[in-house]
């Protein structure tokens, strides 16, 4: 026979998995989202393996990089013998291709991309030369963005609050299949964090970074700036309509999923593009 203890140790185990079960749920959503969103980004990092002359050269390089400083870009190619050559253009421009020769560090050939204006972007890739042969790596350039340092607070503070927000927003969607949901706390809460998070520290951001508060519409057309807006207004309805629709859960769901949708976008697409047309 059980006693008392026991009884009242699986009552508080079935209780606090019922109360955490969905909070882990709604973080694993929100971490799958946002790492993906992440990876496929044009400002991550691109990276590789090819075969040359035998050999599996792996590489990595850049897609972002601070307007104070050159980019540094180099490959191990495990040969001290190999020659390379950095290759750059700036961005949709007729410029005529540069070269620089690159150093060879114990087989790891190294150079620095020039440092750019902001939002301007270049072009590049690597020329490794052996013995009788060459090969460019990737066999498509690589596009690298520069863009304005952003103070490490604010950036901190901008992506906590926006995966909060994603957070929530997934667990608001989460709680209007419970019998008994509270959809007005996690409305509010969802709503409150995509204002400060992505409509008040996101264009401070933006402004750091790019010069500019505001790119998404009705000014431009970057779909970072349009997708928080999108989610923004979706959760003003949701909001509304949890104290005026008679079924306020089609609501709340509906703006968790326009959430995730809207975030599954990859980072920074369609962004900020110097045009150097219109520089000296």
């Amino acid at each position: 026979m059980e006693n008392n203890n026991t009884i009242e140790i699986k009552k508080g185990f079935w209780y606090y998995t019922k109360v955490s079960a969905p909070w882990v749920l709604a973080f694993l959503i929100t971490f799958a989202s946002a790492y993906y969103q992440r990876i496929t980004g044009p400002t991550y990092p691109v990276s590789g393996k090819i075969v040359f002359q035998g050999k599996e050269i792996s590489y990595k390089f850049d897609r972002s990089n601070s307007t104070n400083e050159n980019c540094p870009v180099q490959i191990n190619v495990g040969d001290n013998n190999y020659k390379g050559v950095l290759i750059w253009k700036r961005h949709k421009t007729r410029d005529e291709v540069s070269r620089i020769d690159m150093r060879n560090d114990n087989g790891i050939l190294s150079a620095e991309l020039p440092k750019q204006p902001t939002a301007g972007k270049l072009d590049y890739s690597i020329r490794v030369i052996g013995q009788n042969t060459e090969t460019e790596i990737p066999e498509k350039p690589v596009v690298i963005r520069y863009k304005g340092d952003v103070p490490a607070p604010i950036l901190f503070v901008h992506i906590i609050l926006i995966f909060a927000a994603m957070l929530l927003s997934t667990r608001a969607g989460i709680e209007v299949f419970k019998k008994e949901a509270h959809l007005k706390k996690f409305t509010f809460w969802a709503l409150g964090l995509m204002f400060i998070g992505g409509m008040i520290l996101g264009p401070i951001v933006q402004k750091y970074a790019f010069d500019a508060y505001w790119t998404g519409i009705p000014f431009g057309f970057d779909l970072t700036d349009n997708k928080t807006l999108i989610a923004f207004i979706t959760w003003v309805v949701a909001a509304i309509m949890v104290f005026k629709s008679k079924k306020p859960a089609y609501w709340v769901l509906g703006a968790a999923i326009v959430t995730l949708i809207v975030f599954l976008i990859p980072h920074s697409v369609m962004g900020s593009e110097l045009d150097y047309s219109k520089t000296n």
